[in-house]
């Protein structure tokens, strides 16, 4: 749709660790273009992507957009990020939408979650 995000991309240090840590997380999958980028496969199947994975020896600064993500059950979310090697760094809290909650990756991007209930 004109003007709507259309696609994601992080900068990551280790590929490899990235597409594990999302794909273990939130079952994410993966097309690659070579040994340093990764595409994000959208969940529709059609073999669109909605992001990338690109990998750098150097950071996006801080205080960037806060991409947020949607979870049908925000706390098994929680558990998925710390079983592989997220940290939550705020939350889970109420707001008045519904739960969410802030994480590093394990390359130290900041993503939020935020679940309905």
């Amino acid at each position: 749709m004109h003007h709507s995000i259309d696609y994601v991309e992080l900068v990551v240090n280790d590929l490899e660790a990235a597409k594990r840590f999302y794909g273990d997380t939130f079952g994410w999958v993966f097309v690659d273009y070579g040994p340093a980028y990764a595409g994000i496969a959208s969940v529709t199947g059609d073999g669109s992507e909605v992001g990338g994975l690109l990998l750098s020896d150097q950071a996006r600064p801080a205080g960037g957009p806060l991409v947020l993500l949607y979870s049908d059950d925000l706390d098994a979310t929680h558990a998925a990020i710390t079983d592989a090697g997220g940290s939550v760094t705020q939350g889970p809290y109420e707001f008045p939408g519904g739960r969410r909650l802030h994480f590093l990756d394990p390359n130290g991007n900041e993503l939020g979650v935020w679940a309905a209930q």
